[in-house]
């Protein structure tokens, strides 16, 4: 497997991935996130066109999707019901998925952008068990919950090995 940046003829592969993955969401209990087609077509261009989208890739097969952002985001300057670890510069992975099927894929794009930078924050819904053990799994710790712009709440992990 590879990590590369998603190319703008590739959206239509990425948007795939997304609708299955709000299906696996829904038939996993967690029917309210990524609501109404998000992401949005425009946002994943925007993700796109600032070189921020990234797919991982098997054997000239797309097989994972996500947002990966060295900077701050600005939803996780405050939290609630606990701390960051540190405050060190920190990496952002947004909208996280993969393909149907295919195992190990979000833990090797989870150890990518570890490798670009060890300080990684996260964030994802309360009733998105699947993605919390996965989180888990790889050693990122729960640390509170953060809001996003239009109020939702969302359950923020982080993991550093600085």
């Amino acid at each position: 497997m590879e990590i590369r940046k998603t190319k703008p003829g590739e959206l239509k592969a990425i948007i795939k991935i997304y609708e299955d993955a709000r299906l696996f969401m829904r038939e996993n209990g967690n029917p309210g996130q990524w609501e109404n087609g998000y992401p949005a077509p425009e946002l994943l261009k925007k993700d796109i066109k600032g070189g921020k989208s990234y797919l991982c890739v098997d054997a000239d097969k797309i097989v994972g999707t996500f947002f990966f952002d060295q900077g701050t985001e600005p939803t996780y300057a405050v939290i609630y019901d606990g701390k960051w670890l540190n405050n060190n510069p920190y990496g952002v992975i947004h909208r996280i998925a993969v393909a149907e099927h295919n195992k190990g894929v979000a833990t090797f794009c989870m150890e990518w952008c570890l490798n670009k930078c060890r300080n990684l924050r996260i964030d994802t819904h309360r009733d998105n068990i699947p993605m919390q053990k996965l989180l888990n799994k790889n050693g990122f710790s729960y640390c509170g919950i953060i809001r996003l712009q239009n109020q939702d709440e969302r359950l923020a992990f982080q993991k550093s090995i600085d």
